[in-house]
């Protein structure tokens, strides 16, 4: 089969890769019909590549049919409809049944100290070959897989695998109180979804932060009160444009949507970059121990957000030796909420919005649609933000 393998630094390549099969008996192969491309895989084309192996499938948003399904997998039959969340779950331990899939712990990567087994995403995480690809294995089966009607186009549910919940969960970590206000830091496919779905669930305000004229516009057209950093002189005069319209306090909560490639962190991503660069033998144990982020949407956060507010993490960070202003965390008394979405667990409150009138606008948050064979463009044009591309989905 055709699979979009990584191999480098900014290299990644559509190949030839042997057939996935059933391998254990809670497995299922799904054959791919939509995989998005998403911001998470942006930084293993750029700062996560020390724990990347050349060969590995990316891709974590995948929907398709069921081809094949192993003899411990009983709600699935071939052909049914699915769409397939990022992390690997089994359903049944006791993180799961505490509803957090992220720390399964049938599936833990404990040899690397970490939760859940993900799709397509570093031997951290397992290492486990992914979505963007024209089939693919799907372990833990019998819980996994959402099914999904027939007829609709894979737009309305292919975010259920990633996008919606991770936004739908940002939110709910934000604990916007009943006609609050939120603000959301980076208006990427999460940052703008979570907007979507804040507006959606009552809050009574949302500003939306970033620098990218048409995911600033598009943000704009949904109801979000946007703010472009570029027009204002630094972060701080961006912090008071907006609590001025908050009563001087700034707002109830803040998204954090960015996460490690944060824009303005010249430091940081200068020993990102060098880390990269550095032999994979080095810079693996290296990154373990004194990899930093670039925490300049945090610390934006920090100031932005009332005393006593809230700042939910979507956005994802890596770093081991990052330096926290816990001075000001603890003053603020700031509540500080974050982690991988829970897919499973937010999919029954999801769902409702998937309906014909489309409240959420899944069925046009695609800018972009390729084939598989481009992926090498797809991930091009996503990283430098070319052809306002802020949603790439690809079809094998």
């Amino acid at each position: 089969m055709k699979a979009v393998t990584w191999q480098g630094k900014r290299d990644v390549r559509v190949e030839d890769v042997p057939d996935p099969r059933i391998e254990e008996p809670t497995d299922a192969v799904i054959r791919v019909t939509s995989t998005g491309l998403c911001g998470s895989d942006l930084h293993l084309y750029e700062v996560l590549t020390p724990f990347m192996t050349p060969g590995d499938i990316l891709g974590h948003e995948p929907m398709g049919i069921v081809e094949e399904v192993g003899s411990e997998v009983p709600d699935l039959r071939p052909g049914d409809r699915v769409v397939v969340p990022f992390q690997i779950a089994c359903g049944h331990c006791f993180m799961c049944d505490t509803g957090l899939p992220t720390q399964c712990e049938t599936t833990q990567v404990t040899g690397e100290g970490m939760g859940a087994a993900l799709f397509g995403y570093t031997r951290l995480y397992g290492a486990v070959p992914g979505g963007q690809a024209e089939y693919l294995r799907v372990p833990q089966a019998q819980f996994g897989p959402i099914k999904v009607p027939e007829g609709p186009p894979d737009d309305r549910f292919v975010y259920l695998s990633d996008v919606l919940p991770t936004a739908w969960q940002a939110v709910e970590y934000a604990a916007v109180p009943p006609g609050g206000t939120l603000a959301v830091l980076g208006l990427g496919p999460i940052g703008d979804m979570a907007c979507r779905i804040a507006l959606a669930r009552g809050a009574e305000r949302v500003f939306g932060v970033d620098l990218v004229p048409e995911r600033l516009a598009r943000a704009q057209r949904r109801g979000v009160e946007t703010y472009d950093l570029r027009a204002f002189d630094d972060e701080k005069a961006l912090v008071h444009a907006i609590q001025d319209v908050t009563g001087g306090r700034g707002p109830d909560a803040v998204i954090d949507a960015v996460g490690t490639e944060a824009h303005g962190s010249h430091a940081a991503k200068l020993a990102q970059t060098a880390t990269a660069l550095m032999p994979r033998k080095l810079s693996g144990p290296l990154a373990e121990r004194f990899s930093i982020d670039r925490l300049g949407a945090l610390y934006t956060a920090i100031d932005l957000v009332r005393r006593g507010g809230t700042i939910s993490l979507s956005g994802v960070y890596g770093g081991m030796a990052d330096p926290m202003p816990m001075l000001t965390l603890f003053d603020k008394q700031i509540q500080l909420r974050m982690g991988q979405a829970n897919v499973r667990s937010w999919t029954d409150r999801i769902m409702p919005y998937l309906t014909e009138e489309d409240p959420l606008g899944v069925e046009d948050f695609a800018t972009h649609r390729l084939p598989l064979s481009e992926a090498p463009h797809a991930y091009e044009m996503f990283q430098r933000k070319q052809d306002g591309a802020v949603k790439i989905l690809m079809q094998p």
